[in-house]
């Protein structure tokens, strides 16, 4: 199957399910969570609630309108996606942990035809701001009024064999609406094609791997994000199984059990993963603690693609056994990758993932792009970088050194906003807003972000995250933040969990300052116990910092900082 000679991401689907032939009766979809223990769905039973839903909702969809999605990741989450483009309709995925605020500006301003809900808790978030012309449809069983799929799935009358050919490429598939680090959030129209071209490239990413070991995924991330939204796509393209995680917390159970081969995640989760295994390594002692040390100096000059020497390449062997074996088994055993996207990736931490057996690929992209550009090739992986483009995009840096994408993957604009789409898309080309640079290699270095960069009294461009990623390498600091916009020096609120790890933060940024140039070196911190999350309001739900809503409320005890 051609991804670039199909029309649509329904025909994906339909073409992979006739290409299984006698293997549709194999599990596809599983569901982890403590009601869905050893729930799965066969490519039949998938299929087959796919036509009863669509068949459904053609009564209440006509080309071009919107459905709302608001739910959990679930298998039931795949069902509706399709279902809906399917019977003509573009999908909006809401995240479940939107704001009121948010819930009722993005509902008014994508005017749904249906909204699909999963259960009670989710449908109370917007009940009042869903009006009388909108069906509503749940998953779980709500109310009587309210029709719910297991009723609809009985519905063997409504089953409808074909699929929708009339779609097209440049047609709108869904509305993702930004995770809005500032201000209200925007939604972004991205058409089948561009979706299909982004699983194109990364089929080519990951061939190598999928070779190795049947694909098997394990979900986390909402699906309501762009990245995880395509991924789903690239999931059917490979007929891989597919396991839904419980929660964050429980991903490493969850892993042992599902035994992923890919795995998809945002630095966080990244930074979090090595802040543990750093912790566990660090109260080792004598033969276990070189032993460590040995493996993690290895790998790196492995990674670096630097010749070992015999003694080496035995002392390797061994590390290999003792160490990376025992590691991958923590993580389900059949570990061939994680991707990391959704921002930059720590250099160190990726070093650190790669050398101690978890081969961690970073990549690049945004929601406006499908969402991704770039990745790095399992077998050359380059940490500082985000990879080669891929193939199916054209991507080139600007004077002022601006990231510029070009192709079918590029959105094809804001919902309802020609203003901001003009601002971004210009002569074709998506201006990202982040700065970055090619490697003679051909890879794609990211080195700022354009609209996030704090310029100092004395005019110098200084990256926030950059500093913010190097602080919170030390176990201590939870999460930071760092301030120093038209300021003569930096200062930074630090999210730990006493005040009496203080000495030790103050010895750790003493040292880092060390390593930083004149203007990036942080002179005084504030400390805080309250996290940055998405329930206060200040994490997006991708768990990048909201800025803003920091601010508005640390502003003033930063100011008494200077």
């Amino acid at each position: 199957m051609k991804i670039n000679n199909l029309n649509s991401l329904v025909e994906l689907y339909f073409k992979k399910y006739d290409e299984i032939k006698d293997k549709k009766d194999l599990p596809f979809l599983f569901g982890l969570s403590s009601k869905d223990k050893n729930f799965s769905l066969s490519w039949n039973e998938v299929t087959s609630k796919i036509r009863c839903l669509t068949a459904f909702l053609q009564d209440y969809i006509s080309s071009g309108d919107r459905c709302v999605l608001l739910s959990e990741n679930r298998t039931e989450w795949l069902i509706a996606d399709i279902a809906i483009m399917n019977s003509g309709g573009v999908t909006v995925p809401l995240f479940t942990t939107y704001s009121n605020s948010d819930y009722e500006y993005i509902i008014n301003d994508c005017g749904p035809k249906v909204c699909i809900v999963s259960n009670k808790l989710q449908y109370e978030k917007i009940e009042k701001f869903l009006n009388n012309n909108i069906k509503i449809i749940s998953i779980d069983k709500i109310t009587a009024k309210i029709e719910n799929f297991s009723e609809i799935f009985k519905k063997t009358n409504l089953i409808n064999e074909s699929y929708n050919q009339k779609i097209r490429r440049n047609d709108l598939a869904c509305i993702i609406y930004t995770s809005g680090t500032t201000g209200k959030p925007k939604g972004v129209m991205l058409s089948h094609g561009g979706i299909l071209s982004n699983c194109e490239g990364a089929l080519e990413i990951l061939s190598s791997i999928v070779e190795k070991k049947k694909p098997v995924f394990l979900t986390w991330l909402p699906l309501s994000h762009s990245y995880e939204h395509t991924v789903q796509f690239v999931q059917i393209s490979l007929g891989a199984k597919v396991y839904y995680a419980e929660s964050l917390d429980k991903l490493i159970p969850n892993m042992i059990l599902a035994k992923p081969t890919i795995m998809t995640a945002v630095p966080r989760f990244y930074q979090n993963l090595y802040n543990k295994i750093s912790l566990n390594f660090s109260k080792l002692s004598g033969f276990k603690k070189k032993l460590i040390m040995n493996t993690l100096n290895l790998g790196t000059k492995k990674l670096k693609k630097e010749n070992l020497n015999f003694g080496e390449n035995i002392l390797n062997f061994f590390c290999e056994i003792l160490v990376r074996k025992k590691i991958k088994k923590q993580f389900g055993g059949e570990l061939q990758a994680f991707v990391s996207g959704g921002g930059a990736l720590d250099k160190k931490i990726g070093e650190f993932l790669n050398s101690i057996g978890l081969p961690t690929l970073q990549g690049y992209g945004l929601t406006e792009a499908s969402p991704v550009v770039s990745c790095n090739i399992p077998e050359n992986i380059q940490i500082e970088t985000v990879g080669p483009p891929f193939k199916t995009n054209e991507v080139k840096i600007s004077n002022d050194g601006e990231i510029l994408v070009k192709g079918e993957n590029v959105m094809l604009g804001y919902w309802n906003k020609k203003d901001e789409t003009n601002e971004v898309i210009k002569k074709g080309w998506l201006h990202t807003g982040d700065i970055g640079e090619f490697t003679k290699e051909g890879n794609l270095k990211i080195t700022d972000r354009k609209k996030e960069i704090i310029v100092n009294l004395g005019g110098d461009n200084i990256s926030p995250s950059k500093i913010e990623n190097l602080l919170c390498l030390n176990e201590k600091i939870k999460q930071s933040l760092v301030y120093g916009d038209k300021k003569t020096y930096l200062v930074a609120l630090i999210v730990s969990d006493n005040e009496e790890n203080r000495s030790e933060i103050n010895l750790y940024i003493e040292n880092l300052n060390k390593n930083l140039s004149t203007i990036e070196k942080v002179k005084k911190i504030k400390l805080i116990k309250e996290e940055f999350t998405i329930e206060n309001g200040m994490l997006t739900p991708t768990l990048k910092l909201k800025r803003k809503k920091i601010l508005e409320k640390y502003k003033e005890d930063l100011e008494k900082l200077y």
